[in-house]
């Protein structure tokens, strides 16, 4: 009984170790005999009964095997230093439709043994020159985890008369787009709060996803997470999917609310923008202790809920509802 157990829990632990997603062109050096030397080393006689009796997600046994690779290979490499490194070019290497106006596009990283070198938060500067024009530049944060290797992942919802998202909708694999990075957003580390509260509209929701993933990636982290996502129609919601799994697996921790302009007849969620009464019910109290509201989104929704930015460097005055609600400057973040 116990080794059926053991075995059906190291399996999670295999694929982790031998399924490492990449876009390589050419395989890692040395990969397999590290890979075999760190899943020796966590599946060590000192440790099973450690990781297999008292581990309870995934996530741990994850989280040291990784820690364990590192020991033996070293940390990766890293294709974004920042600093006087300049543009990078990238090769896209996948474009898949979501929706009507949104891809998912795969860029490939100058090696496949590479990481981003992105932390949490912060976002890539793309850079497209038109023939004969000034430089166009836009940020994007990725959707893939920070650790992933040899690729990241964006996805861009194309605006009308929008210049950077027409392109990059117009690009097709084998194509390359100049980027740099990382710039750097809100430095969050585990627990930093007990509760934060995300609010997002459209294409806002990339920052807002990867501090979810590293909230819920890192099983040390017990921070609680509040979403409030608007959007114009069902179609629009990006990665429902990926935030549902979240929300089934963290119950208590993680609560998904989303608003519609236009929703349809079995709509179950709320409707119109979102609201006052809506954030009234829903965020933590501004009174709770170590809290943090996140906003992101379209001008409209900047303008409503707290205000714009004045800068990337300037947060400017906290106004809309957020300081209708009694919340303070240092309670909320505008990304």
């Amino acid at each position: 009984m116990f080794a059926r157990s053991v075995y059906r829990a190291a399996q999670p632990l295999k694929r982790s170790l031998l399924s490492t997603r990449t876009y390589a062109t050419e395989p890692a050096k040395g990969g397999s005999n590290a890979v075999a030397i760190a899943g020796a080393a966590v599946l060590g006689v000192g440790g099973v009964g450690y990781y297999f009796m008292n581990s309870s997600t995934e996530a741990k046994i994850e989280k040291k095997a990784k820690e364990q690779l590192n020991k033996v290979t070293g940390p990766p490499k890293v294709a974004f230093t920042g600093g006087e490194q300049g543009f990078v070019s990238l090769l896209l290497k996948e474009s898949e439709i979501i929706n009507s106006n949104t891809k998912r596009l795969v860029f490939q990283l100058p090696e496949g043994d590479m990481v981003s070198g992105l932390h949490v938060a912060s976002a890539l500067l793309t850079k497209y020159v038109p023939e004969g024009q000034k430089p166009v530049l836009r940020p994007y944060t990725p959707t893939n985890d920070e650790d992933s290797k040899g690729f990241v992942e964006l996805i861009v919802k194309k605006y009308p008369g929008g210049p950077m998202s027409t392109h990059l909708h117009d690009m097709v694999p084998g194509q390359r787009l100049d980027f740099k990075g990382p710039l750097p957003k809100y430095p969050l580390s585990p627990n930093k709060h007990n509760h934060i509260a995300l609010i997002a509209g459209g294409t806002g929701i990339t920052p807002m996803y990867q501090l979810i993933r590293a909230i819920f990636n890192n099983p040390d982290d017990k921070t609680k997470v509040t979403l409030i996502f608007g959007n114009l129609t069902e179609e629009d919601i990006l990665l429902k999917k990926e935030l549902a799994q979240i929300e089934n697996t963290y119950p208590q921790r993680f609560r998904a609310f989303y608003t519609l302009d236009t929703p349809p007849k079995d709509w179950a969620g709320n409707s119109g923008h979102i609201t006052k009464d809506l954030l009234k019910t829903v965020l933590p109290e501004p009174k709770e202790a170590n809290i943090k509201v996140f906003v992101c989104g379209p001008p409209g929704l900047y303008k409503a809920i707290s205000g714009a930015k004045v800068s990337p460097q300037n947060q400017g005055e906290l106004s809309g509802i957020l300081k209708e609600l009694g919340y303070t400057e240092d309670q909320v973040y505008k990304f």
